[in-house]
């Protein structure tokens, strides 16, 4: 099976959309959520970030497809993806009672951690606006069909919200791929989203249901493991050399039952401190393995959605490269430079991509 086919330009109005929550995120910087008396407020999440990291970086049509609690939180938030070139167009507007007991915005407290100590977050999510999207209730039709849509990415981080979310992911899919729009899909697995719903048993129940529908699949062997239940196996020798011959291994699994994965790749992070990371990836399609440019010793100030940027950056390779090592290190690259500003989501530009996976290195440039 070679790499996606993309759907031409003039097609289409938007080269990237994504489907997933976007919530507040209130970072205290240097400090401590518990200790903090001022917070930066950041928008940020999981599905959103990479649509946002490929208008940003890369300058390409994005849109997100969310909804919102009509109230001043919610128009900040709307505000803060306007500031970063996002259409804003399908965002679903819900009637706010005036206290959130219906429904409400979601919060997400962060703090970057440092050296020995960990980063840190505190979600205040429950009963959102978008948790609360059903079947039905978005025309994607008239989005794939009309509108058109080179790649469409999504989650598991949505498909956790709540028992409705993850009909809505297929729904999506399902039209997605009518129309030939490439799909990806981030497992993003998160203990403390389906704890109180099933756990690890409901998580591979509903994301064993969405992978037929997924063109480019993305994930930890921890993800693989936890979200669709294989299992990781190797020789001693190659389980201490985790996670690449492990993953490897496992994708051989993966991709054995679900043969419609055109591309599987992951980041590949050894948490030193939490400053130090060393961090590369690897990607599989068609019977082969491409590792990016290993990157030990990396520097971090704020590592909350490497991954997602890891994900844009694969995904603009895919499209404009149809080269998968040049995605795969066109990822690692764009992770590697939006975890050394603060925020959810890149600051990185497009040229300072390439200049990285060229070799480049971080002299100053006048």
């Amino acid at each position: 099976m070679s790499l996606p086919i993309y759907k031409n330009v003039q097609e289409c109005r938007y080269d990237i959309l994504s489907l997933g929550e976007v919530m507040l995120r209130l970072d205290p910087g240097e400090g401590r959520i518990h200790t903090a008396r001022t917070f930066q407020a950041w928008e940020g999440g999981g599905e959103y970030n990479v649509a946002r990291g490929l208008r940003r970086c890369f300058g390409l049509r994005a849109a997100v497809v969310t909804a919102f609690a009509d109230n001043p939180v919610g128009r900040l938030l709307e505000d803060l993806i306007m500031q970063g070139g996002v259409d804003t167009s399908l965002i679903q507007w819900m009637p706010y009672d005036g206290i959130g007991r219906t429904l409400r915005n979601g919060l997400n407290f962060t703090e970057r951690g440092f050296g020995i100590r960990g980063a840190k977050g505190c979600s205040d999510r429950g009963n959102t606006a978008v948790s609360q999207l059903k079947t039905g209730m978005i025309d994607w039709e008239y989005i794939f069909g009309t509108l058109g849509v080179r790649h469409f990415h999504t989650g598991g981080i949505f498909a956790a919200l709540s028992d409705t979310t993850p009909e809505v992911v297929i729904e999506a899919l399902t039209v997605a791929k009518k129309y030939g729009t490439v799909t990806s899909y981030d497992l993003n697995y998160r203990p403390s989203l389906w704890q109180s719903i099933g756990g690890k048993a409901r998580a591979q129940e509903v994301n064993r249901q969405i992978a037929p529908l997924v063109d480019v699949m993305i994930g930890n062997e921890e993800d693989f493991t936890a979200s669709l239940g294989f299992e990781v196996k190797g020789t001693d020798a190659e389980l201490k050399t985790l996670p690449v011959e492990a993953f490897k291994n496992m994708i051989q699994q993966v991709v054995k039952t679900y043969p419609n994965f055109k591309v599987v790749a992951t980041t590949l992070r050894t948490v030193k401190t939490a400053t130090v990371n060393d961090w590369g990836a690897i990607a599989w399609s068609n019977g082969n393995f491409v590792r990016a440019i290993q990157r030990n010793g990396l520097e971090i100030l704020d590592r909350v959605g490497g991954g997602d940027s890891f994900a844009s950056g694969l995904i603009y390779g895919l499209m404009s490269y149809n080269d998968l090592e040049k995605a795969v290190n066109c990822g690692a690259a764009h992770g590697a430079l939006a975890m050394t500003t603060p925020g959810d989501t890149s600051m990185a530009l497009k040229s300072e991509v390439e200049k990285l996976m060229s070799g480049g290195n971080a002299r100053v440039d006048r």
